[in-house]
């Protein structure tokens, strides 16, 4: 419905969701862990075949974007670890590597991929979920922070690795469930008894993934970061944007993470 406009730019692809449940069921509670129980045995295996993914965290669940052209060699992928679903009309219908198999492209050889640079601002965010009736009553607060309330354009060129401060606000609405992360002085502006987060009230800290945008063919961004915090059981929550990918993980936890990060980056030099 939105009109064709030079101000709004288009990726070229379309884009399926998947989603992974735990038990026919998808997992529940208030902890976000994210890409953490899912690096191995999915994003890893889709960059190792080239396939390139957005991920999406929400305060609910996790959810992996692919481009509806890989379909074929996600599922012949992923067939081997999991049980695989596809929704008609309200009904999850069992799918076979034999439904695709039209198509189905062999992994090329595998290449190194390219280990982008990460930054880690100072900013501290919260992970928040509301309630949908009470959306209204926010309504207005969020529309200023969306729209109103940014900062000043960062000059062209200014690529410092070291960030004092990034603005970075995310809003999500699927299926009636409401995620919502923003940094902490922000959410100092929202009534706190509408908004919902973890019985901790924990903090996370963000790693941005890119100097530049990043765009949709490569493969393996999301593993760059995912693969080695699930080798150390550190939780993330991981959000794809059209320009950059953002981990975010819980405070107390960004020195080692970025330790990691730079042991990777070390090692495959």
């Amino acid at each position: 419905e939105l009109p064709p406009s030079e101000f709004m730019q288009v990726a070229d692809s379309t884009w399926l969701v998947l989603s992974v449940v735990s038990n026919g069921r998808e997992p529940s509670g208030c902890q976000a862990t994210g890409v953490t129980k899912i690096a191995r045995s999915v994003i890893v295996p889709l960059a190792e075949h080239h396939v390139s993914v957005l991920m999406l965290s929400t305060y609910q669940t996790d959810f992996i974007l692919v481009r509806e052209r890989d379909l074929p060699v996600v599922i012949h992928t992923l067939a081997g670890e999991f049980d695989i679903y596809k929704e008609e009309g309200g009904e999850c219908v069992p799918v076979t590597c034999d439904d695709v198999s039209n198509g189905f492209l062999k992994p090329k050889p595998a290449a190194s991929p390219t280990l982008h640079p990460v930054q880690s601002p100072q900013t501290r965010f919260c992970v928040l979920t509301v309630a949908p009736d009470t959306l209204p009553a926010i309504a207005t607060m969020l529309i200023d922070v969306l729209f109103y309330s940014h900062s000043p354009p960062r000059e062209a060129g200014d690529s410092s690795q070291d960030l004092d401060s990034i603005t970075f606000f995310a809003f999500s609405l699927i299926e009636g469930y409401i995620s919502i992360v923003m940094d902490a002085e922000t959410q100092k502006r929202f009534p706190s008894d509408l908004l919902l987060t973890s019985s901790t009230g924990e903090l996370w800290r963000m790693v941005r993934i890119g100097g530049q945008p990043l765009g949709f063919d490569e493969c393996g961004i999301v593993a760059q970061i995912a693969e080695p915090l699930a080798a150390a059981d550190i939780s993330a929550y991981y959000i794809s944007t059209f320009n950059f990918d953002h981990a975010l993980v819980p405070e107390e936890g960004i020195a080692e993470v970025i330790q990691l990060l730079q042991q990777r980056q070390e090692s495959s030099r």
